[in-house]
């Protein structure tokens, strides 16, 4: 009996502190989150950044791990990172295959940005905007309420 309890006990502590949290955001690459918001009817969030980006990196430490933002983006959007340098990788639009460059070019127009820039796209209205630069966590939920609120107008 002591032993069952003892299993028990073990099992519950493991499955306690290794089941996924609610309140983490999971990411997606492009093909994979493109057509599950397109399902799901979500808006999409596009983290363009790159691996030497210091910037980027806070952003993921301090506004991406803020319990208010993680909220708002698992309830609105599916999330895809993007890193335009990983040239390898391949992305699909409605059956069209765009290269890493190719797709950056679509995000940001053309236009150079810097990184990280956040691309917020409305695959149901088929827009896009863009919001260059860092932002702490005030700074990105006022950005986010903004897409939320264009989106359902």
């Amino acid at each position: 009996m002591k032993k069952t309890i003892s299993l028990f006990l073990c099992l519950t502590f493991i499955f306690a502190f290794n089941a996924p949290k609610e309140e983490d955001l999971k990411w997606y690459q492009w093909n994979e989150g493109y057509p599950k918001a397109i399902k799901e009817k979500k808006l999409i969030l596009v983290d363009a950044y790159t691996d030497w980006c210091g910037w980027c990196k806070k952003m993921d430490r301090d506004t991406y791990s803020n319990s208010e933002v993680i909220k708002k983006l698992n309830k609105y959007f599916v999330l895809i990172k993007f890193n335009p340098e990983q040239i390898e990788k391949t992305y699909t639009i409605d059956g069209q295959v765009f290269t890493a460059k190719d797709f950056y070019n679509q995000l940001c127009r053309g236009e150079r940005t810097g990184f990280p820039t956040t691309y917020f796209i409305d695959p149901v209205r088929k827009s896009l905007l863009i919001d260059a630069g860092y932002k702490d966590a005030a700074g990105f939920l006022q950005v986010l309420d903004h897409v939320v609120g264009e989106a359902s107008k």
